[in-house]
């Protein structure tokens, strides 16, 4: 690499489905083009993250999806407005002129421009093993991606808030960004500059998912205005919610965050595609340890906010394991689903370490409403 002799393979074009409809392009790169980026982040990042707005949260060490969204729950007690933004296929049509700009600034090493280039330059190989060259964006699922897209919203934004809009906070995770105002006025005049200046830097905003949002709380009453009262931030959704002051025993109500319908819409539909009925014939160990990843990854990420919300969650995977208990022992066959439950329950209170959400303390300690 050192001799600048590598040349790049070109990257594997593989289409995902999006929620929406439509598809969402991510570019394979070799294993050899991984470890080669992974050595030049390797290089390059101790010098550029200190560069970060501290309110920049993806893809930086010490740095979570959780921080943006607890300091983003902070905030809504603050500030009345938010601007919910959401940038246009933004990966896919970053400039690479204005990116090797800010590139430049902070790298000076030769061989390190080189290879960017070079990355960001390498053609899609498609399915039938067509090449198409490219002339913007960088391809998600590259390892050198997310830093370079960090760069260029650090400069088209970040750094543009700082000095045009410093009274303004925001939490930004990749090209999810949220923007706290006090007025109504102050979000329409921000989400107008905006949309000036990202046509600047050859971005769109996406009008249809771009919102600005009243956060009404106990000392905010609700407007009579047409303002959402809610948005989805990073799988959550922040609304108006009951909370209650233990200290001292006062109920009021908040502005937080808790899963929201799409995650548990995909949540739902990731355990329908397990199947649990073809599995009859393994024993409920086997069952548990199919589930056990998915249900981990679940906890960690989605208990941390709305704990009462997303028990909701635990509560409908007993349930589905209830089904399978129904499914494959005969005394269960023709009794009501509440009787496999009830077993459930028994072999929990055995068992808690059982199931992976069981050790988390999601056990089935009662049927849900409607069961019996």
């Amino acid at each position: 690499m050192s001799s600048g002799c590598y040349m790049p393979m070109a990257v594997r074009l593989v289409e995902i489905p999006k929620p929406n409809g439509g598809k969402r392009p991510l570019g394979i790169p070799s294993v050899t083009d991984r470890i080669a980026q992974q050595a030049a982040v390797m290089y390059i990042e101790p010098s550029l993250d200190p560069v970060f707005h501290p309110d920049s949260y993806a893809y930086r060490p010490n740095r979570s999806a959780h921080d943006a969204i607890a300091k983003a729950r902070n905030r809504c007690f603050q500030y009345a407005w938010v601007l919910d933004m959401d940038i246009s296929k933004f990966f896919d049509t970053i400039d690479h002129e204005l990116l090797m700009k800010a590139v430049r600034l902070h790298v000076t090493e030769r061989w390190v421009l080189l290879y960017i280039e070079r990355w960001l330059k390498v053609p899609y190989q498609m399915a039938d093993e067509r090449q198409v060259e490219r002339t913007m964006g960088v391809p998600q699922g590259s390892v050198i991606g997310p830093v370079l897209a960090n760069l260029f919203l650090h400069y088209v934004f970040d750094k543009w808030m700082q000095i045009h809009h410093y009274d303004i906070p925001f939490e930004r995770y990749a090209d999810d960004t949220i923007c706290h105002c006090r007025t109504r006025e102050q979000a329409e005049r921000l989400k107008a500059e905006l949309v000036a200046r990202f046509e600047q830097c050859n971005l769109k905003l996406n009008e249809e998912k771009t919102k600005i949002v009243y956060c009404p709380t106990s000392n905010r009453p609700k407007q009579d205005g047409d303002a959402p009262e809610e948005f989805d931030f990073l799988g959550f959704t922040f609304r108006a919610r009951g909370a209650r002051n233990v200290k001292q025993q006062v109920t009021f109500t908040s502005f937080l965050p808790a899963i929201s319908k799409k995650s548990l819409m995909k949540i739902r539909d990731k355990v329908r595609s397990w199947e649990l009925h073809r599995l009859i014939q393994k024993p409920i160990q086997y069952v548990a340890a199919e589930m056990s990843p998915y249900t981990r990854g679940w906890i960690n990420y989605y208990s941390r906010f709305g704990r009462s919300e997303f028990q909701q969650v635990m509560v409908y995977l007993n349930v589905t394991i209830a089904r399978w208990v129904k499914r494959k022992y005969k005394r269960f066959h023709r009794r009501h689903l509440f009787h496999a439950f009830r077993w459930l329950q028994r072999v929990s209170e055995h068992e808690p370490a059982l199931f992976q959400h069981w050790q988390c303390g999601y056990l089935p300690t009662h049927a849900p409403n409607g069961m019996r």
